[in-house]
């Protein structure tokens, strides 16, 4: 591909920390994680760049599956025994490890910030953080959930069961 850098590299900015030490139980989703508190540590580099993030309500935290150890093209995701296509899915081991979670903000400390509903495994590496706005991040038209129609109702029960294969 003529033009395009293959090689990208991105910066760690900070460590999510959470309850959740294993992947196996984590809760898939935010709105699977109600109440599940965690902190975000924001290198001292980085603090600067908080500026004024304590008046959102949420953030979306954008991190690296640090613990996924190979890429599939098609997976069985948490909800389903049917493989879908990986990009059909919110599942790990993407070609590209990186997830993303919109959780609720509490406050800001220094290069701390304390959030709920976190779905992320303890020690992840986070790569950015920006707040979540509606009128941004809200589509206008209708939504449609493809195969999750018949399966969104497993969300507040469904966790990490171990069956993507995690590193040590």
């Amino acid at each position: 591909m003529t033009g395009v850098n293959l090689w990208i590299k991105y910066k760690v900015i900070g460590i999510i920390h959470t309850p959740f030490k294993t992947p196996k139980g984590t809760p898939i989703q935010p709105k699977g994680a109600q109440g599940a508190e965690g902190i975000v540590e924001v290198f001292p580099e980085y603090t600067q760049g908080l500026k004024d993030l304590e008046g959102f309500s949420h953030i979306i935290l954008i991190y690296h599956f640090h613990l996924v150890r190979q890429t599939k093209l098609l997976v069985k995701p948490y909800m389903d025994n049917c493989e879908h296509g990986i990009f059909a899915t919110r599942a790990p081991p993407r070609p590209n490890p990186i997830g993303l979670s919109v959780v609720r903000l509490i406050k800001v400390e220094g290069n701390k910030l304390y959030v709920k509903n976190i779905d992320v495994v303890d020690g992840t590496p986070l790569l950015d953080i920006k707040p979540y706005v509606p009128e941004f991040d809200t589509p206008l038209e209708e939504v449609k959930i493809g195969w999750l129609k018949t399966k969104i109702h497993k969300l507040p029960q469904t966790k990490d069961d171990g069956r993507f294969i995690y590193s040590k």
